[in-house]
């Protein structure tokens, strides 16, 4: 590589991953986290500090870098603000080129709460003028076990909706795809970066149910006892509206659509959810009691 590639969220599922693929490739990558010690053991790695929200910090930790890997904030009502410091930061260390991990369908009213924070961060990066790429990653199906509440049960107001969840290992690989690419070939463009196949909430209760040898099933709920529930937590407002719509989206249809930007970008079949949580046993170990 004649750049160095900058990546945030090493520590975290998606950033870890590309760090690893970016490693295997031979390059060194720079890797931008808030605690070192937390980094992963990359070979060459230089392991910088920055937080998304000390725009100074980070444009020391991407000063000469030239391709970055901005993986999202995790979720905040301030998390908009957060990625315009970090892109800001990033413009005026120098860096060239970002590339984001959006969200499936971003837009300013999308139903997901969450996935608004992604079209705003996708039209601040595009007026910076900088290269960009932005990856929009379905939900994860890594995640989908944890959806499983008390007695087996996924409760959701989720209807009969379909969503193309997509495995973390996919995305890193079309990520380190885009970020090894020193041709350009991938400026300008956004990806939808699914699954192979959209499935209910009921499909995919049944799909666990084969992982873990007991039956899971779905039991769709009213949005209003879907906020009462999710209330009990005491999370913040914007937090468990987050949390429902990410429901009411699949309801919508608005999470529904299936790509071909794995194998096209990363050369390889998308991951069916069931061979994703074969692979991954430690996905569903909670589910086993193990």
């Amino acid at each position: 590589m004649t750049t160095t590639i900058a990546l945030t969220g090493a520590t975290g599922g998606i950033g870890g991953r590309v760090a690893r693929l970016i490693e295997a490739a031979g390059v060194a990558p720079r890797l931008v986290v808030r605690d070192p010690a937390r980094a992963p053991q990359i070979a060459g790695a230089d392991v910088t500090t920055g937080d998304y929200a000390d725009g100074e910090a980070m444009r020391r930790a991407l000063d000469g870098a030239g391709t970055l890997l901005l993986v999202s904030a995790g979720e905040a009502a301030d998390r908009v603000v957060q990625h315009r410091t970090a892109v800001d930061a990033a413009v005026a260390a120098g860096v060239k080129c970002i590339v984001y991990i959006s969200f499936l369908g971003a837009s300013p009213a999308c139903t997901f709460t969450f996935g608004r924070d992604h079209f705003h961060t996708e039209q601040h990066i595009a007026a910076t003028g900088i290269r960009h790429t932005f990856l929009r990653d379905s939900f994860y199906q890594d995640l989908l076990p944890a959806f499983v509440g008390d007695g087996d049960a996924i409760r959701a107001p989720a209807g009969d909706g379909r969503v193309s969840a997509v495995a973390r290992d996919d995305i890193a690989d079309v990520a380190a795809a885009v970020l090894l690419d020193e041709a350009g070939t991938h400026d300008g463009r956004t990806y939808d970066v699914t699954g192979p196949e959209a499935l209910t909430i009921a499909e995919i209760a049944a799909v666990l149910s084969d992982a873990v040898g007991r039956p899971i099933t779905y039991v769709p709920e009213a949005v209003e006892v879907a906020y009462a529930s999710r209330a009990s937590y005491g999370a913040p407002p914007w937090e468990v509206d987050g949390w429902v719509t990410s429901y009411t989206a699949i309801a919508a249809g608005e999470v529904a659509t299936v790509s071909d930007t794995v194998p096209s970008v990363a050369g390889h079949p998308a991951t069916p959810l069931a061979e994703n949580l074969a692979r991954h046993p430690e996905l569903t170990a909670p589910l086993r009691g193990v």
